[in-house]
């Protein structure tokens, strides 16, 4: 079996993505992947917290740990899928939920699609996201 790479695709006749994502994500030969379950803003001890960026740092925490167990990294992340409830404060919900994914992805690229909903499964939930990792 080949060398696993990732490359990111970016046509040059496009304009380029609209924040810190990448159109597309090549991935060859990869030895492991790991496709995670839309990941929610619930705490160990059952919380979750009521704030949008509250929820956005516990599901990034819940995702890291989904990965650890994998035997994957943020690093490893080729695809993240985000919903978040359409509020009447969407505009600072999406600008803290995408804050908060440039923070825990650093330099690194991923492909990325954010979906805003009327609701998800419980009513206290603002937010979930799933990721694609492969290594």
């Amino acid at each position: 079996m080949g060398h696993m790479g990732i490359s990111e695709i970016q046509p040059g006749h496009m304009a380029p993505p609209a924040a810190k994502y990448a159109h597309g994500i090549k991935v060859s030969n990869p030895q492991n992947m790991v496709f995670t379950s839309g990941v929610v803003p619930t705490m160990p001890d059952g919380t979750v917290p009521p704030t949008i960026e509250g929820q956005a740092r516990v599901v990034w925490a819940n995702l890291i740990e989904i990965l650890r167990e994998g035997g994957m990294a943020v690093a490893d992340i080729v695809s993240i899928t985000t919903y978040v409830v359409a509020t009447d404060v969407l505009t600072e919900s999406l600008a803290v939920v995408m804050g908060v994914r440039d923070e825990v992805m650093g330099d690194h690229r991923a492909a990325s699609t954010l979906v805003t909903v009327p609701a998800l499964a419980r009513p206290e939930w603002l937010m979930e996201i799933s990721v694609v990792a492969a290594k």
